[in-house]
């Protein structure tokens, strides 16, 4: 993904030692993986509310499959998410929100590609945490409508889309061949740490209502973006650095005198992709004719099949299945199976 950077951070401006030769390429990059760490577990933070207060929208299910359910159980809940179809109601809150997630993921690879990413993620996390919020005022404004819901469900999707396309391309805009997998690996973690910070924050206001555990990730998300729009640098070019990548080309003009025709082939297909608009996106077919473009594919499929599982569904699950040992425990085993994901 290649963007266009419309302009430095402020922070930039307002700090001049934080520029080179003040600071080290080491430095910005140390600073770009904690930042885009920080804010994408503050998407995953943001998502996590809907999984938390299930068991207070929902019906109370009876824990045991022999226990003859009653009116009074259905009633419980907030509308229109109790009764009998109250647990297919919270169903289908999660399908509208992956679907448009799914959907916008697609759209937001595009966009990124021709907009400075900087502002398209702050954007992101913008939209993100005032639709959490706005999920959240309906305990206050006292809504009872589907609809609502569901449509703030479908836009907020849209918004948490913008999240991963963004980090990975700045990331990797940082970030040469040396030790990449090793830096990623740890890096990726904030799936991991953005749910639990998510279950803990939502779990934690529980008790005040159910609102404010989509409030509070809601102003985490935003606080996180304020800080992605002041102190983030996209491309290591609007330093003044080198690209971390540029040190192949280097040893491709090292081997020149050993291997000509190489070299020749090389600076061919260089010349071909000067030559070729920088801004232009790859289309959805020639995507998949990448290599391992498609193994990957299906293997994040089923992971994040088994991995959305748990985010949404397994609070919800324990509470009301299992026994007095685990209702009580629920919160943490739902945190044991989210360090997987």
């Amino acid at each position: 993904m290649q963007s266009k950077s419309l302009s430095l951070a402020p922070a930039l401006t307002l700090f001049p030692g934080l520029k080179p030769p003040h600071k080290t390429l080491l430095f910005h990059q140390i600073c770009v993986l904690v930042i885009t760490f920080l804010a994408y577990a503050s998407f995953h933070a943001s998502r996590k509310p809907p999984s938390i207060v299930k068991s207070v929208l929902g019906p109370t299910v009876p824990s045991n499959a022999t226990q003859v359910p009653n009116l009074s159980s259905y009633d419980a809940g907030w509308p229109p998410f109790n009764g009998t179809q109250g647990t297919h109601r919270l169903g289908e809150l999660d399908l509208a929100f992956l679907t448009s997630y799914s959907i916008g993921m697609y759209l937001a690879g595009h966009v990124g590609d021709r907009i400075d990413l900087r502002l398209f993620l702050v954007f992101g996390m913008m939209g993100s945490g005032l639709f959490t919020i706005l999920f959240g005022l309906g305990y206050w404004l006292d809504v009872h409508v589907l609809g609502f819901f569901v449509g703030v469900q479908i836009v907020c999707g849209v918004f948490q889309s913008i999240g991963w396309p963004c980090v990975v391309a700045v990331v990797g805009s940082w970030l040469g061949e040396s030790k990449r997998g090793l830096i990623m690996g740890v890096w990726n973690s904030h799936t991991s740490v953005g749910n639990i910070i998510g279950s803990v924050v939502a779990s934690g206001v529980l008790e005040f209502g159910w609102g404010w555990s989509f409030v509070v990730p809601g102003l985490l998300i935003i606080l996180v973006g304020i800080l992605v729009f002041l102190f983030l640098v996209v491309n290591p070019e609007d330093m003044g650095f080198v690209h971390p990548g540029m040190d192949i080309e280097m040893s491709v003009e090292t081997d020149s005198a050993e291997n000509p025709q190489k070299v020749e082939s090389e600076e061919a297909k260089l010349i071909e992709s000067d030559n070729s608009d920088s801004s232009s996106a790859i289309g959805f077919l020639e995507a998949w004719k990448l290599p391992g473009v498609a193994p990957f594919a299906f293997c994040l499929f089923f992971s994040k099949l088994v991995a959305y599982t748990f985010l949404y569904w397994l609070p919800f699950y324990i509470r009301h299945t299992g026994n007095c040992y685990y209702m009580q425990n629920y919160m943490i085993l739902d945190r044991i199976a989210l360090s997987f994901i």
